[in-house]
């Protein structure tokens, strides 16, 4: 327990704004408007339930569906990944099979383990984080930011408004 507070304490944080996370996916989605056509959106639940929906809105995408996968189950370690719910395959059959014209978006790929099961189900699909990390990066097609491996990214459905005292002062 106390290497583990120990390695949390290690972390930077990156607190990102509602603002800054609706600029960063509606980045994603224009770096995605020349990648397609996309027939359909998979986000991985939770996370990719925003960016999707702020992406689906800009390249005009109405068809879509998530993959829901458990893996940080106290928010902060990751731990034994299990599907909870699987792609409808009505959307893996898309395109000829394997996922061909799906669109799977996520907010972040950490460690790269999430997206190893989604490529898994969708092996053709094009797959766009908002936020990668350098483990999980190889994983994707598409991100916006990268963050270092040791950066936890603090998100804005995760956070309440709160005093933040400056870095110099020594805060995460």
């Amino acid at each position: 327990m106390a290497e583990a507070l120990a390695q949390q304490a290690a972390q930077k944080a990156f607190p990102v704004s509602w603002d800054q996370f609706h600029r960063d996916a509606r980045a994603l989605a224009w770096r995605l408007s020349g990648a397609g056509p996309f027939e359909a959106i998979v986000c991985v639940t939770r996370g990719g339930l925003v960016p999707a929906a702020i992406v689906s809105r800009e390249l005009e995408i109405r068809l879509i569906e998530t993959v829901c996968v458990a893996s940080y189950h106290d928010y902060k370690t990751q731990g034994q990944l299990s599907v909870l719910k699987t792609v409808a395959d009505s959307i893996v059959r898309l395109g000829g099979g394997a996922g061909q014209g799906v669109l799977i978006v996520d907010d972040l790929v950490d460690t790269g383990k999430t997206a190893k099961i989604v490529r898994d189900i969708l092996p053709k699909a094009h797959f766009a984080t908002v936020y990668a990390k350098p483990m999980g990066r190889p994983m994707v097609d598409t991100f916006i930011t990268e963050v270092s491996q040791d950066t936890w990214i603090y998100f804005p459905w995760d956070l309440g408004l709160s005093f933040q005292p400056p870095i110099r002062n020594g805060s995460p």
